[in-house]
């Protein structure tokens, strides 16, 4: 997705899935400022990249988890879905490059971490403890952050 971003412009989650701080995710804790929320919606954005990366056909590209954050506005079709997740929201649009604030993306000391997590992360959610602390190895890599005009040579160095 980061490719087509900067190949085309622009790009459209799969499914138009995303992660956003929502009235259900607010709702859900009784303390906390907007950047812990932003931070909450960004955790359960870089576990869904792990599921991503496990449908991934070969790509020359090694596993690392890419999330981007983007400034969505109405014309995005956004359509809340608590019924999957309290930070989860569907796009119908795709989302520009003029919109996106950031990205952030694992630096290569996760990989490994990032590549048994992206094996284990469907046993993780059937409560294998084994497979949730592989999962929770990767959760705790922090992602780096980029700027929009940083991606090309991002994907270059990668």
């Amino acid at each position: 997705m980061l490719q087509r971003l900067v190949a085309d412009g622009s790009f459209r989650p799969v499914n138009g899935t995303a992660f956003a701080v929502t009235p259900t995710l607010r709702e859900s804790y009784a303390e906390g400022d907007d950047d812990e929320l932003v931070d909450v919606a960004l955790r359960d954005a870089a576990l869904a990249s792990l599921r991503l990366l496990g449908q991934e056909e070969t790509t020359a590209l090694p596993s690392r988890r890419a999330v981007v954050e983007a400034d969505v506005d109405d014309d995005a079709g956004v359509t809340l879905r608590p019924d999957l997740d309290d930070a989860v929201v569907r796009l119908s649009a795709e989302i520009p490059i003029g919109r996106v604030i950031a990205a952030y993306v694992d630096n290569a000391a996760a990989e490994s971490a990032v590549s048994a997590a992206v094996e284990a992360v469907d046993e993780a959610d059937l409560g294998d403890e084994d497979a949730e602390l592989t999962v929770g190895d990767a959760q705790d890599h922090d992602l780096a952050w980029y700027a929009p005009q940083e991606l090309p040579f991002l994907l270059e160095l990668l």
